[in-house]
């Protein structure tokens, strides 16, 4: 109960002073800490008067939150009484004499240990604990000192890690203090890319950074500051003697990239739907590693911190300030989030980070059959199937349906292709716990889908929430080329919750929260690493405007040759370009173009054989109405198009019911179907995926002279030039002329 009265009184101190913790009103919007020494009024500049409100203005959230902690419970308002006046030059033998008659009580909820709780048998992928189950549980919950043991480790790893932490970046990115204009360069997000270096393995490739000197790289993983435990295990599966302690230059230089806490944008990754199963994995291992590494140390903080405080209490030390030592906490225990399109690929990603978790680290690991059950196909967990990425699914497609389709569907949807998941993975000193509750949870993974249901319900009903993601300080967005075919839009909202001052306690130790968090500048110090295989203007706007880490930004600048050599029919290609000012005015002014040029050739063909492929779904919207009015004869092939209409229409296409059929690319990206009977394509919008002009222009059979007309304009640089090369793409865009062909 009284938690649960300082739970409250603390939000209602926090509103009053226009931060602290959020409005649980279900209609409103979070609120973030104003910057510190900031003025909460921008009035109270021009008064000429000082009062007292302004004067408070100036002082940090950090300070405002401990008043309020002050007045809520005893123990705190001892230790703030002790630095102020410690600050007002009070010497420690002074206060203990004025302290003689209080007690000093320490709240190390990290000794606690921590109930595992089974799961409950439903569909909901991880574990519900009751409200008040989380607040007994308190900080132990929230950080990983999971039983007794914990508190002491081998003398050996004690030394080894303490050595490691004095030179690791994950002490320096954790302890750096933002000053107030450095925040405001950040709000700001002007950095430009200034210094460039060469991207290991990928020779059309090379990195770009915000920082002024070049990236610094090594081989071996003690100078990275690596957990000895985890060097060790890596060392054992993964070293080759050619390449240090990893298995290639682009593995070791990548890890060197996450191991920097920089935000990352990795726009040129071979996946395993396109043959780069290596690749792929090397990549995925390397920022599974940089997670490891930064869990662990996390905890080995917590647990050093936590036998400190208790050796103090027992002794009833006082001398040491207990909050300048022990801010190694967030608000939450959840310290990253891993963001993958579908369960099967979820399934290779959770398998490859157990298999890093050193031997004597996963003892015991909970839940594993469950796990394989629903995000595998049921088969053996040790079949190399699983490995290639191909066959680790629930929602099966018969061998049959999916043999003809080209290599990387099969790879991609030859298993689990359910996109609504998300399951949480606690990591304590000898078990892996799988399907944990979000908030004793250390690693989070979960699709767009299944983040964006939890988020609609925590809006929905006031009893949820989604506090578990209020201290994320690790984001991987990985398969961000997949993702798009889903629903970006649910990444930018995901993106938008992260690093928001929660709207309940959670058993939290306010003592321990790092500063930053208190201060509202958790979002400056969240490290994000977006993977994909190619980079959009969605993916750059979302690097450019949400990633705004105060260690700097590294992005891959990538140079194309073009998929044109893959076209392997007689095609005139003729590629049209049309003129237009803003990026706002591109669907308008493309719609126009086709209505004035194209349309009127195609209306009434005497043959039929025509098909538009469309990228964007709202284009397709906009054709189909406009093909309505005009009692054009048209069929539907949409991502949203009933199987029996889809039929109907493919078949009226190719017997020349139908004159034009309009092909939208998300329709070809989940069903590659096989389209029979065309003549023309034309290509109203180029697609995202550029393997996807060559598959549909390879689709003419029996034609003679066939042609193939693209739409585009300057804004459609980055699909251009993966199509037609870059070379060729700077000179389509600047040319004077406005008419291309290829042949």
């Amino acid at each position: 109960m009284k938690r649960k009265a300082e739970s409250r009184h603390l939000q209602r101190s926090a509103a009053v002073r226009g931060g602290g913790l959020r409005n649980v009103s279900k209609n409103s919007h979070p609120l973030e800490f104003p910057p510190a020494n900031e003025p909460l009024d921008d009035s109270s500049e021009e008064s000429e008067v000082d009062t007292d409100e302004e004067k408070q203005g100036d002082r940090s959230m950090y300070h405002t939150l401990l008043s309020s902690l002050k007045s809520s419970c005893g123990s705190f308002a001892h230790v703030y009484d002790k630095r102020q006046r410690e600050q007002e030059g009070v010497s420690s033998a002074e206060e203990d004499e004025q302290d003689t008659e209080l007690e000093s009580e320490s709240d190390v909820s990290g000794d606690a240990e921590v109930e595992e709780v089974e799961p409950m048998e439903s569909s909901e992928e991880e574990v519900v604990e009751s409200e008040e189950d989380r607040d007994i549980e308190g900080t132990a919950g929230q950080l990983a000192v999971d039983d007794e043991d914990d508190v002491e480790d081998d003398d050996e790893d004690r030394e080894n890690n303490e050595a490691s932490m004095s030179i690791s970046s994950f002490k320096l990115h954790t302890t750096h203090t933002l000053a107030e204009a450095d925040v405001q360069k950040l709000k700001e997000g002007k950095r430009k890319f200034k210094a460039e270096f060469p991207a290991h393995g990928m020779p059309m490739c090379k990195w770009t950074t915000t920082n002024d000197s070049l990236h610094k790289e090594d081989d071996r993983l003690a100078s990275y500051g690596v957990q000895s435990r985890l060097q060790k295990h890596w060392q054992s599966i993964h070293k080759k003697p050619d390449c240090g302690d990893f298995t290639s230059a682009k593995q070791s230089q990548f890890f060197s990239l996450c191991n920097s806490y920089q935000d990352i944008l990795h726009s040129n990754k071979n996946a395993f739907l396109c043959g780069g199963q290596d690749d792929d994995s090397s990549i995925m291992d390397a920022y599974l590693l940089h997670i490891l590494n930064h869990i662990y140390k996390t905890r080995d903080l917590v647990t050093k911190n936590s036998a400190r405080l208790s050796q103090q209490a027992e002794q009833k030390d006082k001398t040491i300030d207990a909050m300048g030592l022990s801010q190694d906490q967030g608000f939450t225990r959840p310290k990253v989030l891993i963001v993958l399109p579908l369960r099967s690929i979820a399934l290779r990603t959770v398998k490859s980070l157990i298999d890093l978790i050193p031997s004597s680290c996963k003892v015991s690991i909970e839940y594993k059959n469950r796990l394989f059950d629903e995000f595998g196909n049921g088969e053996d967990e040790d079949n190399e199937a699983l490995k290639e990425g191909s066959k680790s699914g629930g929602q099966h497609k018969e061998k049959s349906q999916i043999s003809s389709k080209p290599a990387d569907f099969q790879a991609l949807f030859g298993g689990n292709n359910d996109d609504h998941f998300r399951i949480g993975i606690k990591i304590t000193k000898k078990s892996v716990k799988l399907y944990s509750d979000f908030y004793s949870s250390d690693i989070i993974v979960a699709s767009p889908v299944g983040l964006i249901t939890k988020i609609g319900e925590a809006e929905s009903e006031k009893n949820k929430d989604v506090d578990f993601l209020s201290s994320i300080e690790i984001l991987v967005i990985d398969y961000a080329d997949v993702i798009l075919m889903q629903n970006w839009s649910h990444v930018i909202s995901v993106v938008g919750e992260l690093n928001m001052i929660p709207t309940k306690q959670h058993g939290t130790d306010f003592m321990r929260i790092r500063e930053w968090y208190l201060n509202g500048q958790a979002r400056y110090y969240r490290q994000t690493i977006l993977l994909s295989n190619f980079v959009n203007a969605e993916i750059n706007a979302l690097f450019n405007r949400s990633c705004l880490n105060y260690r700097g930004k590294v992005k891959l600048l990538s140079s194309y040759s073009g998929v044109l050599p893959k076209v392997v029919l007689q095609v005139r290609q003729v590629y049209e370009r049309f003129d237009c000012r803003s990026a706002l005015d591109v669907d308008d002014e493309r719609f126009k173009f086709f209505v004035k040029k194209v349309f009127p050739k195609i209306k009434d063909p005497l043959q039929g054989g025509i098909m538009v492929f469309i990228s964007s779904y709202f284009d397709f919207v906009r054709l189909r109405n406009y093909m309505k009015s005009q009692d054009t004869s048209f069929c539907l092939v949409g991502e949203y198009t009933k199987q029996s209409d889809i039929s109907r229409g493919r078949t009226w296409f190719f017997h020349g019911k139908r004159k034009i059929m309009l092909y939208t690319e998300r329709a070809h990206f989940y069903h590659r179907y096989k389209i029979r009977g065309i003549r023309d394509l034309i290509f109203y919008s180029l697609p995202e995926r550029n393997d996807f002009y060559a598959e549909l222009t390879n689709m003419f059979e029996g034609v003679d002279n066939p042609t193939c007309t693209v739409l585009f304009s300057r804004f459609d640089s980055l699909r251009l030039e993966r199509i037609v090369g870059a070379s060729s793409a700077k000179k389509m865009l600047n040319s004077e002329k406005k008419t291309f062909m290829f042949c």
